[in-house]
């Protein structure tokens, strides 16, 4: 991860401590980190079903038998339709920060670093590929 990247990392940590006052508690923070996760899967449901900006076409991934773990991404697909419009992009994007905000409060109540959590994740991804998934 660059230098920029670690220092909006470190600098977010900080903010978060600063004002992490009335949710202080471990319990509160992770409670409210599942209650922040479910809000963001609602505003995706949202787009669909109320504003239908984005359509869900889901059905069974089709995988070749022989398919490597390598090539299984070419043949599977996000069942996703549509581009998320501007109204529906700002709530998920609100609520995808409400989220982060209460991930970094963990990070803050355990003594972690958000920035070295990302970096080791990115690294572990990078080094395993495919295979970090499974």
């Amino acid at each position: 991860m660059g230098n920029q990247a670690e220092d909006v990392c470190k600098e977010f940590q900080k903010t978060v401590s600063l004002y992490l006052v009335r949710h202080r508690s471990i319990l509160d923070v992770m409670t409210k980190y599942q209650e922040s996760c479910s809000r963001v899967n609602r505003a995706i449901a949202k787009a669909v079903t109320t504003c239908g900006c984005l359509k869900i076409d889901a059905e069974k991934q089709s995988l070749p038998p022989d398919a490597t773990l390598l090539e299984m991404s070419q043949y599977v697909n996000s069942h996703l339709e549509g581009r998320i419009c501007s109204n529906c992009s700002e709530v998920l994007e609100e609520e995808m920060g409400k989220a982060l905000f209460f991930l970094t409060a963990m990070c803050v109540l355990t003594g972690m670093d958000l920035g070295e959590i990302i970096r080791k994740e990115n690294d572990r991804i990078a080094t395993l590929g495919v295979y970090s998934l499974t």
